[in-house]
């Protein structure tokens, strides 16, 4: 089986963060069955102005759909801040809205953060509004997430592991 193409959208924007080391751990974890592209600059995007969506986007919004469009799934790995999702990651979901990028995409969720329960109730209210495909088995919400992956991305509680391990192997059946 050939492998599936995933596109793991990193919701922070903070340089060497806890969700872009669990990211590309779960890459890792799930290498021989996927190859994962990390799109991290949501940062870089402009703010979202329905009336310039039908104009020429920039280039990055125009990549970022392009990327979302040509995978076989999503991940999307964020933290919350302040009870929700960053800013910066709605706003590249808004650059989405008027396509048809997410629609039936399979997706798995990842909210890593210090509690993160009312961001990751948020997120899945959001792509289910851009009709994306996902199950209870493709979610993961971790807290506490700062003692349980260390600098090196290595995830360092067992029990997170377990559940990563559990995410992956299900995302993986949900996208062959």
């Amino acid at each position: 089986m050939a492998k599936k193409k995933v596109l793991g959208i990193l919701g922070s924007t903070k340089a060497h963060s806890s969700n872009e080391r669990l990211l590309k751990k779960i890459g890792e974890v799930m290498q021989e069955h996927i190859d994962l592209t990390i799109f991290n600059q949501i940062a870089d995007q402009p703010h979202f102005n329905p009336d310039l969506d039908n104009a020429e986007v920039a280039p990055v919004v125009t990549d970022f759909r392009q990327q979302i469009a040509e995978a076989d799934g999503v991940i999307i790995c964020t933290p919350e801040y302040v009870f929700s999702i960053p800013g910066s990651l709605k706003n590249a979901l808004e650059w989405t809205v008027s396509t048809v990028v997410f629609t039936d995409k399979p997706l798995g969720i990842i909210t890593a953060s210090a509690s993160g329960e009312k961001g990751h109730e948020q997120l899945q209210l959001i792509m289910r509004t851009l009709g994306v495909d996902f199950t209870e088995d493709t979610l993961l919400l971790i807290s506490g997430i700062k003692g349980k992956v260390n600098n090196e991305g290595e995830i360092v509680h067992a029990e997170t592991l377990h559940q990563v391990k559990q995410f992956s192997e299900a995302f993986v059946a949900y996208i062959s």
